[in-house]
């Protein structure tokens, strides 16, 4: 009778500036069913709150049922997972302070937990991905936003305040590019998807130079990491300007923590090696001199399309169970 009443099945939900996905996953990391729908559709976040509870429980009632699901799992930006609330997110429409974890759980009636992409994204690598069986690395997401999370002595380093690891908003260039945070010079400002196109506005302005950047009806990140397979050298000067500000802030990270590993994810995976080369070679002449050489700098090998409702439902497991159906 016992085996009957264990709920052998999650929900995982990544918000992202654009798109909002939610899964159900098993016990084994297997991504049973998922769909999404516009973030960006949504820019009253009661609004959002209901769309997205409406769309769970039609969800669930049609794969299974609310009595196969233990809890739910939230990737989010600026997620807090000690509050389980957004906290002033510069880069989503809701401002201030978002308690929604509290929200959807009296909308849904389960257990809901929060966290930031970065800690999401350490639990999934650490579970199904590359870091399986590491207990000191880092993650870094660069997408939108720039972060990280500490998994230290197998376990996430949250801080103090539940804000660790808020890697994107530490300032490598005094006086900078004004990040979206309100401060200058920050890491964000010059690695995010963002922050890459503003580099390649600065090469193209540099020089008279042919590049087919100058042609694109829409230049992204994405389009320029393309262009660096094609060969267009101004398009590989923007990851190397930007691979060096990225290592040379991982070598200070590196010789505080002393990680095993970095693992880089999000849409800058695109750029590989054009990316990758810089950093590393930035990172050796930065980095503390006892562990150069012993921190390896890695790719997600999780698939993007699944990474994070798989670290979502890892944080669903988390969270004490709780149900208004019991």
């Amino acid at each position: 009778m016992l085996q009957n009443t264990i709920k052998s099945r999650v929900i995982g939900v990544e918000i992202s500036l654009h798109r909002t996905t939610y899964a159900i996953v098993d016990l084994r990391g297997n991504v049973l069913v998922k769909e999404s729908f516009n973030t960006s559709d949504y820019p009253n976040i009661n609004d959002y709150v209901s769309a997205l509870s409406e769309r769970i429980v039609a969800f669930v009632d049609a794969n299974g049922g609310y009595d196969t699901i233990r809890s739910i799992g939230i990737s989010a930006p600026s997620g807090n997972f000690r509050t389980g609330c957004i906290e002033n997110s510069p880069n989503m429409p809701w401002k201030g302070i978002v308690p929604l974890a509290a929200m959807l759980r009296d909308r849904l009636g389960l257990a809901v937990a929060l966290g930031n992409n970065a800690h999401v994204r350490a639990l999934g690598e650490h579970t199904f991905g590359i870091a399986h069986g590491m207990k000191n690395f880092v993650v870094v997401t660069m997408g939108h936003g720039v972060g990280s999370c500490l998994f230290s002595n197998g376990k996430t380093h949250e801080g103090y305040h539940g804000f660790g690891g808020e890697f994107g908003h530490s300032c490598i260039v005094p006086d900078g590019r004004l990040c979206g945070c309100g401060n200058r010079g920050c890491l964000e400002a010059y690695t995010s998807a963002q922050g890459i196109v503003q580099t390649a506005k600065e090469v193209l302005a540099e020089s008279d130079a042919p590049s087919r950047m100058r042609t694109l009806e829409k230049l992204g990140s994405r389009q320029i990491a393309d262009l660096c397979n094609e060969g267009d050298e101004m398009a590989i000067e923007v990851f190397r300007r930007t691979g060096y500000y990225l290592g040379w802030a991982l070598a200070n990270y590196a010789s505080i923590v002393n990680p095993q590993a970095f693992i880089l994810t999000g849409g800058v995976q695109r750029a590989g090696n054009w990316l990758l080369e810089p950093t590393r070679k930035s990172f050796d002449e930065h980095v503390f001199l006892n562990i150069k050489g012993k921190v390896e700098i890695l790719l997600s090998s999780l698939d993007a399309s699944e990474r994070d409702v798989l670290g979502a439902s890892v944080l669903a497991w988390k969270v004490r169970e709780y149900s208004l159906f019991k």
